[in-house]
């Protein structure tokens, strides 16, 4: 055969991939090109005065893939977006997706110092900036040997900045408004997220196409996002809990995603009331923020039909607090984490009206949940162990750390680092972290256990328990808290409390009052970072 025949054969070969490819794909850019012929004129974002519809949502991200292939990217290119939550952020994401790239948001919770690790730990070839992040953003350029343009959002260009490249608008508009025809495998990675960070340095978590795919699709499942039905997006979407669990779900469906920028509860009173917004997903400390902002107002929330919660408990007085604030909603809880694209694990609406309220509830549809011992054994229902997961929706590795990935996937399962349970009725109850169980003189202290206890005292707003070096126990239960504004509550006050509530190796053998604690972007305490302030808390002769 000659070369010239060999090359046309080649040529009809890619062709035919291509068309292949274009019909049975599992490609999450395509979610957006489904719902612009199926709602082209129905609100998809909503950011501040900046309203998109679903047809110019599709454009807008067709128009920035095609511009940034015609950068000289490449299948799984790696572009990085950092941004507060915006339209932006989200057409970035659904550009890649469509594009055959990478997105990897920007954890802005992260020192400058972890964010400049994480971009060169991506490699990106390309950052987009929110052009208010411009005074942390401009220093990163030059220490970024792999970034080659950087784009900022609104009317400036930066040129004055290393690597600068214009505006991400002028971007946009100079690619086409086609749909893109690339090849993209079930199991390329479609993002790049960095773990939260609350046991070591950030991870960067590779994940696929399919995964995100059968995630949003399970969560609906659950959720039940309708057509047209608004969600508040508060948490930042650099974050696989508000992305993956909440967002992607809710556009999937056809929603129409309400974005903050940032959390302020007059604002999210205003945003739910204007937009007679459907389902929320905050912290356990905005929704006390809520409550109390909304007792000084007086709100009318009930539009409000799922609260959904997670990141940490909430005690029953919060709960039945937040179900008179939100008189139509079930308040209910999700559990996840970034390595096995959120949710793995939902209350279902019966769980909150009974002792299951503070349980994670049920597996979700495509995940198999097990409990192991260290050993790799499947434990029986009521035993306690590390609970482990099986389903399409885990990552695909951690970036550049082969070894720890081979260590997530051990014996056949996802390993979570979660320490629980599950009952007969496939209930999964959490106990702790592996790295937070407290052993305190050959007991075993669940570090949630005794929150809750802090938790139900009135003046106590937030709380975290550790365990500590101490001379006589081993570990002391070790506990932070943070007070209502104004009250007196004394460290033996909280100590007695405890007393009362749980059993005596339990008990806090101190309690620090603090203005704040450590948290990731997600609001997860840093409990590796509270250890370090903790420590020297005790003395050798200490009880």
């Amino acid at each position: 055969m000659s070369s010239k025949s060999s090359s046309v054969q080649d040529s009809v070969s890619t062709d035919l991939e291509l068309d292949r490819n274009m019909v049975e794909r599992v490609c999450v850019g395509d979610i957006i090109s489904r719902l612009s012929d199926l709602y082209p004129e129905r609100l998809a974002i909503i950011d501040g005065e900046r309203c998109l519809n679903y047809r110019e949502f599709n454009e807008q991200a067709n128009r920035l893939g095609h511009a940034l292939l015609a950068l000289g990217l490449a299948s799984q290119d790696v572009v990085a977006v950092m941004s507060r939550n915006t339209a932006e952020l989200l057409i970035s994401y659904f550009a890649c997706a469509k594009a055959g790239l990478i997105c990897a948001p920007v954890n802005l919770a992260l020192s400058g110092e972890e964010i400049t690790y994480c971009l060169r730990d991506t490699r990106a070839r390309v950052l987009i900036v929110d052009s208010v992040l411009a005074d942390a953003a401009k220093a990163l350029p030059e220490h970024l040997p792999d970034l080659h343009h950087v784009y900022w959002t609104g009317s400036c260009a930066y040129a004055d900045l290393p690597k600068s490249a214009g505006t991400f608008d002028a971007l946009v508009a100079s690619g086409t408004r086609s749909e893109l025809a690339v090849v993209i495998k079930d199991r390329d990675a479609v993002q790049l997220l960095y773990t939260s960070g609350i046991t070591a340095s950030p991870k960067g978590v590779l994940t696929s196409h399919l995964a995100v795919t059968i995630t949003t699709l399970s969560v609906n499942l659950v959720k039940k996002f309708e057509p047209g039905s608004k969600v508040l997006c508060i948490l930042p979407l650099f974050h696989c809990a508000q992305l993956n669990a909440i967002t992607l779900p809710a556009l999937v469906a056809g929603a129409t995603v309400v974005l903050m920028q940032s959390f302020d509860p007059s604002l999210a009173g205003d945003l739910i009331e204007q937009h007679q917004v459907k389902t929320v997903f905050m912290l356990p400390m905005m929704y006390g923020a809520l409550l109390a902002e909304s007792a000084a107002k007086g709100r009318d929330f009930s539009s409000v039909t799922r609260a959904i919660y997670g990141m940490a408990p909430m005690s029953g007085e919060r709960l039945e607090a937040i179900h008179t604030l939100l008189p139509n909603a079930d308040v209910v809880l999700g559990s996840g984490q970034t390595e096995y694209t959120s949710l793995t694990c939902f209350q279902l609406p019966e769980h909150q009206w009974d002792n299951r309220a503070a349980s994670w509830g049920v597996a979700m549809s495509m995940t198999r949940v097990s409990i192991i011992d260290d050993d790799g054994n499947l434990l029986p229902r009521g035993k306690t162990g590390e609970i482990v997961y099986r389903g399409p929706q885990a990552m695909n590795c951690y970036l550049n750390l082969p070894e720890q990935t081979a260590q997530n996937f051990k014996y056949g399962w996802f390993h979570s680092g979660d320490i629980g349970w599950m009952d007969e009725e496939g209930v999964i109850w959490f106990i702790d972290r592996k790295k937070d169980l407290i052993k305190t003189a050959g007991e075993n202290v669940a570090s949630i256990e005794v929150e809750l206890c802090l938790l139900s005292h009135p003046q106590v707003v937030d709380a975290a328990v550790v365990g500590m070096p101490h001379a006589h126990w081993g570990e002391a239960v070790t506990a932070a808290v943070v007070l209502a504004v104004g009250v007196d509550v004394s460290e033996e006050d909280l100590i007695e409390y405890c007393r009362q509530h749980l059993a005596r190796f339990k008990v806090p053998k101190a309690v620090r009052m603090m203005k704040e604690f450590p948290r990731t972007g997600s609001g997860k305490i840093q409990k590796y970072i509270l250890r370090t302030q903790l420590q020297g808390i005790y003395s050798d002769n200490e009880d």
